[in-house]
């Protein structure tokens, strides 16, 4: 197959896409931003679900790197009132399906599958021009140039491919993420390591809520979640981080203490993550030699399926590519129709998730969630 493949983007989406390719004997260059591998980190803990995230580890070959990864006892689950109580502690057992892995981890034992030379750092995008019949020129920031046949979207949620296809843009969705670690801590915040426990913690009411995961090291990873307005945001000096620490805590005021240390503790200043979402039934007019995969193609709010589902785009294209071997517009055709089908109803999903988090039921519409059972307030 000689149809030269420009993926645009590292991420997980992206690298699944290029990593099946060459299981199927196709090649595919991906150019990246970044100048190299670890030039950033790569967020926290991911759970991979058997539908999606796994599958398309396996289509890559990979099952056996990825079970090397796992982070044993990271799908335990603790639901906690403000004042510490436990409301659901459940263990992990092993039979839960969605095993923990560091996306970091993950992004690694993608890149080492792939060629030599397969990803070109330091290739930021900075405009593509349509060449017709399919083809397009993508030039970057460093002065490189090169010509596709398939162009792929696997920039992410600020997405250059996207205008291409589409006119839609990110909208905040009015909630923010706060995130922040505690290291070492069994030894240096041992009330908050036991509250937290071997997993994921959730201290949840309506509004607002801190959500932790313990990650290998004695870390735990935790994201403060706040229905606040953009204007909220933008009064707080995150790069003051006593007084953003003071601020965000302030908001918890009256919690256990265990549970504000998560906030007032961690060594990193605060970094807030505000929540962008493209409309749930994404879509575009099919358009020859040019498609978007992951957050690019259908960001929504983080429930755990924004991962696994980018991992699935990558795998799901690189199959229609190779059963459609010199269509590439047939091989999209096929590709978008089943992707938009399944992402719509997963950002229902995502954002029902998010309200049983944060809504008036919090936290028993996540507990509902959990257990499969209806809890009554």
């Amino acid at each position: 197959m000689n149809t030269s493949i420009s993926i645009v983007g590292a991420g997980l989406g992206g690298l699944v896409l290029a990593r099946v390719l060459h299981v199927h004997g196709i090649a595919a260059t991906v150019y990246e931003a970044d100048s190299a591998a670890e030039a950033r980190t790569q967020g926290g803990q991911l759970d991979i679900h058997e539908n999606d995230g796994q599958a398309a580890l396996a289509a890559a070959g990979l099952t056996e790197q990825f079970r090397a990864i796992i982070h044993e006892g990271g799908e335990a689950t603790r639901v906690l009132r403000p004042n510490g109580e436990a409301l659901l502690d459940e263990p992990d057992d092993g039979t839960g399906g969605r095993p923990e892995v560091l996306r970091g981890d993950l992004r690694r034992i993608l890149l080492d599958s792939l060629p030599a030379d397969t990803v070109q750092w330091g290739h930021k995008l900075t405009s593509v021009r349509p060449l017709g019949n399919g083809q397009h020129e993508i030039e970057f920031e460093n002065g490189a140039t090169t010509v596709s046949d398939l162009l792929v979207g696997a920039d992410g949620a600020w997405s250059r491919v996207r205008s291409l296809l589409s006119a839609a843009e990110p909208e905040y969705v009015g909630t923010v993420f706060v995130e922040t670690y505690l290291h070492d801590v069994d030894v240096r915040h041992p009330a908050t390591a036991r509250a937290v426990g071997g997993g994921a913690m959730f201290a949840l009411t309506p509004g607002k809520g801190i959500t932790v995961h313990r990650e290998a090291g004695n870390i735990l990873h935790t994201y403060v979640q706040l229905n606040r307005s953009a204007d909220w945001i933008d009064s707080i000096d995150f790069s003051d981080a006593a007084s953003a620490k003071a601020t965000v805590a302030a908001e918890f005021d009256g919690w256990a203490p265990e549970l504000t240390e998560l906030i007032t503790g961690g060594e990193t200043a605060l970094v807030p993550r505000r929540i962008f979402t493209l409309p749930n039934d994404h879509h575009w007019d099919h358009t020859s030699g040019v498609t978007l995969v992951g957050d690019a193609a259908h960001l929504m709010p983080p429930s755990g399926d924004g991962a696994n589902l980018a991992m699935f785009d990558g795998a799901e294209l690189a199959r229609a590519i190779s059963d459609h071997r010199g269509d590439i517009d047939a091989a999209l055709s096929v590709f978008e129709k089943a992707m938009f089908t399944r992402s719509e109803a997963v950002a229902v999903q995502a954002h029902e998730t998010l309200h049983l988090c944060l809504g008036e039921r919090s936290p028993f519409g996540l507990i509902d969630l959990v257990t499969g059972v209806n809890n009554a307030v």
